[in-house]
């Protein structure tokens, strides 16, 4: 095994004149499958490809581009493994100090929108050149999208980079094809049949016979409720059984996404996994501190993909789809009995999970040949009786992994679906897992309390989290562990007024709560919330939805969420005044906060709530009326993949 090629150098030692393909991407190169790049890049040298990987290349300038000279065919452009902007800035749209897939986390190794700016680059370096884009940053704007950071509608990223073709979601399928007959002598501008992929077409061309019309970008641009239709439609046809082809007229063409490309097999997501990666990062980062992101993922395992929780905030359904697809037991055991072999494990394996840790097959068996219903969540408001609860499968590859000579211990860090566990009418899942894979604490995701904003995520309702809490204190009880839950929370989703965020926070003291860090929502391309946040209308249901974007009002509701801090008082105290709830400030039980002394000296018997504190005008967007406060959100990001 070793690295491939990132300078010219390696690449002659490799004894190749050229390589057949370059692939672009704004991380640095870490070879190990956690990494999209590294996947795709093993994955075309299984299929006979020279692949040289240009990590992080200078974007002021073309001349990086021609690191390796003139590709056999062309190139394959990546953002990395994360949103760019996600990367660059915090909800509030301030600069971040470190970036975790850059060396030494040092920032400003990347352009903000990679894909675009590496696309152009290429054009000047070597004109009309063939690029493929892919890649999360690509996938989630496919599509006329709604761009946070600009406060607009801009165009699919096809356009906007110029390249030939659009690789979307989980593209080892699609990528692999398009490789092929690219080497075949087809140009990727002609590639109008691949699943998974999104092209352009002429106006005056053939368009897709079964292929359904969206919105055009001009008038998703200018009318939101049609943003919210066009929203709507392409999130249902991400079904890769009945989805139809999608067309959006963009000026003088089409961009056109074929039907999502078909799922792994298990037999393939095995063989994915394990190809030849060196699960580390290149050598050449070692002096420049290393690369961060590879602290947590080295010595996990990814053992399933798809999502059919599909929460409104998340991009995983409209990335990886709704389908889950799962590696074998023999795979995941040859993984892990490979870290014993590596000088740098130390025994524990950090994660057995994917975007939902103990899903180990499709919601139902009609999936597997009808797809996922249209309209519908398989797990929220309520679980779905056709729901197959059945973490058997599951357990059993957690034991077999503990089992294993030179593993210590076994710990699942990400997203166990609390819903999903009180499907079960036993304990026993619950009970190994608190016996043998917490390390101290679970993190779950109710992200809020009220009903009517939980709906807007698509979230079960909080009694399904409360009677889950029970149990697991009931269950670390018995076991003799000292263990906590430690709930994900979010805070000024679309649908939560002051008057929700107050409930939240009567929550959290209700429970005993308090998060020592909280997010803000975060809009990003893709996603159900991200169209609520931009239109003010559930895509769904048509129906409008408050959403606050005034970034005081957001740090108001922030704030709520930490209400004992004394250094939130000030804050919480106007925050309930605006809420109407003054009977939750004052001294004893049942109240949220003490006053304080410009509070007192405010009140005044007949004076009105919003009279009692510093005059403050709120620019909430209430949908329809005038937009405001967009430009400075407050808040923090959860990170990746949320």
């Amino acid at each position: 095994m070793s690295f491939l090629p990132v300078t010219k150098k390696e690449m002659e030692e490799r004894g190749w004149e050229t390589p057949d393909f370059v692939l672009v991407t704004a991380d640095a190169y870490v070879d190990h499958p956690s990494f999209g790049a590294a996947i795709i890049s093993r994955v075309l040298e299984a299929e006979g490809f020279k692949i040289a990987i240009l990590a992080q290349p200078r974007f002021d300038t073309p001349e990086d581009m021609k690191r390796f000279g003139r590709p056999r065919y062309g190139f394959l452009v990546s953002g990395g493994n994360i949103d760019s902007m996600v990367s660059h800035y915090t909800v509030a749209k301030r600069r971040r100090s470190s970036d975790s897939y850059s060396p030494g986390g040092r920032v400003g190794l990347r352009p903000d929108r990679p894909t675009i700016v590496y696309s152009h680059l290429i054009r000047e370096a070597y004109g009309d050149i063939p690029i493929v884009i892919g890649g999360l940053e690509a996938s989630l704007r496919r599509f006329a999208h709604y761009d946070y950071w600009d406060d607009r509608v801009r165009p699919s990223i096809l356009i906007d980079s110029g390249a030939d073709l659009l690789s979307f979601g989980m593209g080892e399928h699609s990528m692999a094809e398009i490789c092929r007959r690219w080497a075949a002598g087809e140009h990727p501008r002609e590639m109008r049949d691949i699943r998974g992929t999104c092209c352009r077409l002429p106006l005056e061309g053939p368009l897709p016979p079964d292929g359904v019309m969206c919105a055009s970008f001009d008038k998703v641009s200018q009318d939101k409720k049609t943003y919210a239709r066009a929203c709507r439609l392409q999130l249902e046809e991400q079904d890769h059984v009945y989805g139809k082809p999608v067309v959006q007229k963009h000026g003088d063409c089409y961009v056109v996404q074929n039907p999502p490309a078909l799922p792994l097999s298990t037999e393939e997501l095995d063989r994915v996994a394990e190809l030849p990666y060196e699960r580390y990062y290149h050598p050449s980062y070692e002096k420049k501190g290393g690369v961060p992101a590879i602290e947590e993922v080295e010595f996990s395992i990814t053992h399933n993909r798809g999502c059919y929780g599909a929460c409104n905030f998340c991009s995983i359904a409209f990335h990886q789809g709704r389908y889950v697809t799962v590696r074998s037991h023999e795979s995941v055991l040859r993984e892990a009995e490979g870290f014993t072999h590596d000088p740098r494990f130390k025994g524990v394996i950090s994660d057995v999970g994917g975007p939902t840790a103990d899903f180990r097959a499709p919601a139902c068996r009609k999936q597997e040949k009808c797809g996922v219903c249209k309209g519908k969540k398989c797990l929220a408001p309520t679980m779905c009786p056709a729901v197959r609860v059945d973490h058997s499968d599951y357990l059993s590859l957690l034991r077999e992994l503990r089992a294993l000579p030179g593993v210590k211990k076994v710990f699942v860090r990400s997203g166990l679906r609390f819903d999903y566990i009180m499907g079960e009418q036993d304990d026993a899942f619950l009970r190994e897992i608190v016996e043998h894979h917490i390390s101290g604490h679970l993190t779950v995701a109710p992200e809020h309390c009220s009903p009517r904003v939980l709906d807007r995520m698509g979230k079960p309702h909080i009694g399904v989290y409360e009677r889950f809490e029970k149990r697991f204190y009931e269950t670390t009880k018995k076991l003799g562990k000292e263990q906590y839950l430690v709930p994900y929370l979010m805070s000024s989703h679309p649908g939560s007024t002051m008057k929700e965020a107050v409930e939240l926070a009567l929550f959290l003291q209700k429970h005993h709560i308090r998060p020592q860090q909280v997010q803000d929502f975060y809009p990003t391309p893709g996603t159900a919330s991200t169209c609520m946040f931009y239109t003010g209308i559930d895509p769904w249901t048509m129906e409008a939805v408050y959403v606050p974007t005034d970034p005081y009002e957001k740090k108001l509701q922030r704030s709520l969420l930490q209400y004992w801090k004394p250094e939130n008082r000030r804050l919480v105290i106007e925050a309930l005044v605006r809420a109407g709830r003054e009977d939750l400030i004052g001294h004893g039980s049942g109240r949220l906060v003490q006053p304080d002394r410009e509070y007192l000296l405010r009140r005044k018997p007949s004076a009105r709530a919003g009279a009692l504190l510093p005059n403050r005008k709120p620019q909430e967007r209430a949908h329809g009326g005038k937009k405001g406060g967009t430009k400075h959100s407050g808040g923090r990001s959860r990170g990746n993949h949320r």
